[in-house]
């Protein structure tokens, strides 16, 4: 499929799924090689980083643990409302652990603030920010992402996760509205 139409909406393959797969497998490797001496815990932001988690740890060389919250700032919208609630707390201690935060996308960094601000209390041993997606252009909070699959513009996109009013998130590949 190079287009999808969604009411009004038309969407084109932005990145395709066999350069999605090769750049995960180079983030496994980036990360394998950071934490080869540790058994981090990699925290999937559901529900869109799941198909990016899923295929992160498959590709993992090394000991892991895997671990999801789930979180809401958007609702049924294509923007962010600007608002985060907490869907889904860590069912684990992870005081004194090395957590892998899994995030499909990072638009204004609001959901990333609102994560270090809640695991400040659980007192881990470290933490770092991997995001498939960045749009540099859209940050509105100070957040470092450590590490990133891709910088990309300010569009809305659907696909590998990402939804559209909860759809969508099944394809292989990522769309981004014309």
């Amino acid at each position: 499929m190079d287009e999808i139409v969604i009411g009004n909406d038309r969407f084109e393959v932005f990145l395709e799924e066999k350069t999605i797969q090769k750049r995960i497998k180079e983030l496994a490797a980036e990360l394998h090689k950071e934490y080869r001496d540790r058994t981090p815990i990699f925290v999937g932001i559901l529900n869109g980083a799941f198909p990016f988690l899923s295929d992160l740890v498959k590709n993992y060389d090394g000991l892991c643990e895997i671990e999801f919250m789930k979180l809401s700032s958007y609702g049924d919208a294509k923007i962010s409302s600007g608002n985060v609630t907490i869907v889904k707390e860590l069912e684990i201690d992870v005081t004194g652990e090395h957590l892998i935060i899994v995030e499909d996308i990072v638009d204004t960094g609001l959901s990333v603030k609102y994560i270090e601000g809640l695991l400040e209390k659980h007192k881990p041993a470290s933490v770092c920010v991997v995001s498939l997606l960045l749009k540099p252009d859209s940050l509105k909070y100070n957040v470092k992402i450590d590490y990133i699959g891709f910088l990309i513009p300010s569009k809305f996109v659907i696909g590998y996760g990402l939804d559209y009013e909860q759809k969508y998130r099944n394809l292989r590949s990522i769309y981004a509205l014309k």
